[in-house]
């Protein structure tokens, strides 16, 4: 009997081996590459990871990134090919530098699944634009994000004098600037508000990773007069959200509008006080997680375009906004409703606003 028993326990644990094995090899399969930036860059990167990982611990994979070495389509591709090789097989790529990747990954890996953020496959010369069934593009009304983040910081600094600090100058980026202003002239003109923002306060640093050269720009706007500035820059905004830090600890009364996720946290000085006025956000750690769960239900939206907007709940501001008055969040509440009614309007492209 106790022969027996033994045998039945070396079986057991043999399966179980098995299993286990069986089990880490089909956890493998969702993937992420980043552009210059980092998973810890407290915007578009890590909004992007931590969507990836909720779904995968909610679906049962083993999520992995990689960053490459280098920013040229080639680098891309080789971090792609090293996923694929592993055995991934659903792939996002943050960002509109993947585009020409993409184009290429499509066709090299058409087996592999890709979720393209920001942006639409084309060729590396811009003479062919193909998106093929295994690639799904998502974009965001970054200006309905910006327009709601602009009506809550005008209201809650109504004789405010504004800044913009953009990253590269992109069309996501352009779009939230452009929506921001129109939010501030929204504002003036309805709710009572009289803030500014000048030409000379509307800068493009050029990257998504220059914290010090951030932190610079901020210093010198801060100096300028500026009380706010909205900082949609990713680790550059990093850079502005720690001069801001600086000179509220030395008295001065100063602030930040955050992007694409919630930074308030990111923004504590001291306790739980933070120099985030509150944050623009485009849910792309909804859309990340989305892509996944279809992935893993075998309904991925193949060759299609997403378009996340107020009306689908794809921008807005934190739900917890600890530096906004009821007057602000009232405004910003309104201003939501009439987007998704369409009595508010705003558009994506510059017209008469700065830059």
């Amino acid at each position: 009997m106790k022969k027996v028993l033994l045998i039945a326990l070396a079986v057991v644990m043999v399966a179980s081996l098995f299993v286990g094995c069986a089990k880490e090899a089909l956890l493998a399969e969702v993937g992420m590459v980043t552009d210059a930036g980092t998973i810890d860059d407290k915007s578009f990167n890590q909004g992007t990871w931590e969507g990836v990982v909720e779904a995968c611990e909610d679906f049962g994979y083993e999520p992995r990134y990689l960053k490459p070495g280098g920013t040229t389509d080639a680098d891309y591709l080789t971090e792609i090919t090293n996923l694929v090789d592993s055995g991934y097989k659903l792939i996002v790529c943050p960002g509109f530098k993947f585009e020409a990747t993409i184009f290429t990954a499509q066709d090299k890996y058409p087996d592999v699944k890709f979720v393209l953020i920001d942006g639409t496959p084309h060729s590396a010369d811009y003479s062919e634009f193909r998106q093929e069934d295994n690639v799904v593009s998502i974009f965001f009304a970054e200006e309905q994000s910006g327009f709601l983040a602009g009506v809550a910081a005008a209201v809650e600094k109504p004789d405010a004098e504004f800044g913009f600090i953009g990253g590269m100058e992109i069309p996501a980026v352009q779009k939230f600037n452009w929506g921001f202003q129109q939010g501030l002239r929204y504002a003036n003109a309805n709710l009572g508000a009289n803030t500014t923002i000048n030409a000379e306060n509307v800068v493009y640093q050029g990257s998504f990773d220059d914290v010090a050269a951030g932190t610079a720009l901020a210093a010198q706007m801060y100096d300028k007069g500026v009380d706010v500035i909205f900082a949609a820059a990713g680790g550059v905004g990093v850079g502005v959200i720690t001069e801001a830090k600086n000179r509220v600890v030395a008295g001065e009364d100063v602030w930040v509008v955050g992007v694409d996720v919630d930074q308030y946290p990111d923004g504590v000085y001291e306790g739980n006080k933070s120099v985030i006025l509150t944050s623009a956000m485009k849910s792309i750690g909804v859309a990340a997680y989305d892509m996944v769960k279809a992935y893993n239900e075998d309904t991925f939206p193949g060759g299609q375009t997403l378009i996340f907007d107020a009306s689908n709940n794809g921008v807005q501001i934190p739900d917890d906004n600890p530096n906004l008055s009821n007057k602000a969040e009232k405004a910003y509440k309104d201003a939501f409703d009439g987007l998704v009614d369409g009595s508010i309007t705003v558009s994506a492209d510059q017209g008469d606003l700065i830059k």
